[in-house]
């Protein structure tokens, strides 16, 4: 199985390097905008840009994969509605290109989208709830959706939610990172009680990116972790887990916070289609913490 990944730099591209190099059977062509950030040990590295048709068309036509991950996004919620074009052309655009070449070569397409497709009136949500979001980012990636399922293409759509993890060089931060970094440091942190997310843990979805790619998957799954938290709970959990001073964690609302984006209050995803289709099963918050912790010492030393 030949398995080309887009967007490799990122947390959750590094996580499916990590995890298809070491499967049997898998052919795996990674690429990025630029150089790869892990070391690859099977495998290749090709430079994509996939809101650049001519090299979509380029490196798919001399690579001619059996299965596209798409993990390539515009994810920063903020900067996506105040840099609109940008936002559209990396997150729709792109998909389209995408769409076009696995038309072109009889490629099966796994794209990641989110939560934030919907309004946050209610959560958690399966499947079949009804779209409507009310930021642009959720809007590009809705409409990225939308042009998936309007293909003739074979697809899969893994929908996930906040997700958190380490990523090689450090360089992403996160709602857990940034927590523990601010109470190290003495720090007072805001973190709002009122929006609701199942967390997930970056190794989780690579897995359910796998198990989808492995059963060439059809359709959409939510794939997140299992604990229903607010931000706040998140914190406290990490403060615990870390034995760090949650004193210094004070609860507000999202009202208190001036954003350029409006935040679905309450998400968070029903993942049972998931655990009976692929076998998905993930861990808890406390077992991705500690998982963490190991990943955070083993760079340490």
């Amino acid at each position: 199985m030949k398995i080309l990944i887009t967007g490799a730099n990122g947390l959750l591209g590094q996580k499916l390097i990590n995890l298809l190099q070491h499967q049997q059977n898998v052919q795996l062509i990674a690429t990025a905008h630029r150089a790869l950030i892990l070391p690859l040990t099977k495998g290749e590295f090709q430079l994509l840009d996939i809101s650049n048709q001519k090299q979509v068309n380029e490196v798919i036509a001399q690579t001619k994969p059996d299965i596209i991950i798409n993990t390539a996004a515009m994810t920063n919620v903020d900067r996506c509605e105040t840099e609109q074009d940008a936002c559209w052309k990396a997150n729709v655009t792109s998909v389209q290109y995408l769409v076009e070449a696995c038309t072109q070569y009889h490629i099966h397409l796994i794209h990641v989208s989110t939560d934030f497709i919907f309004d946050g009136k209610e959560g958690p949500l399966d499947e079949t709830a009804k779209p409507a979001p009310v930021n642009f980012y959720g809007k590009s990636k809705l409409a990225a959706e939308e042009i998936i399922q309007q293909s003739t293409i074979s697809w899969c759509i893994l929908r996930t939610v906040l997700v958190y993890g380490i990523s090689t060089d450090m360089s992403r931060s996160n709602i857990v990172l940034w927590v523990k970094k601010s109470l190290e440091e003495g720090k007072t942190i805001n973190v709002v009680n009122d929006q609701w997310r199942t967390p997930t843990l970056a190794e989780d979805l690579a897995m359910g990116c796998w198990r989808a790619a492995k059963k060439k998957a059809i359709g959409i799954y939510h794939i997140s972790g299992k604990d229903f938290l607010s931000p706040h709970d998140i914190a406290i959990k990490t403060a615990q887990f870390f034995k760090l001073d949650e004193s210094l964690i004070m609860s507000t609302d999202s009202t208190q916070f001036k954003q350029p984006a409006r935040r679905p209050l309450k998400t968070g995803f029903i993942i049972e289609k998931a655990r009976k289709d692929l076998d998905y099963e993930p861990h808890s918050f406390t077992e991705g913490l500690a998982l963490l912790k190991a990943q955070l010492e083993n760079v340490l030393t």
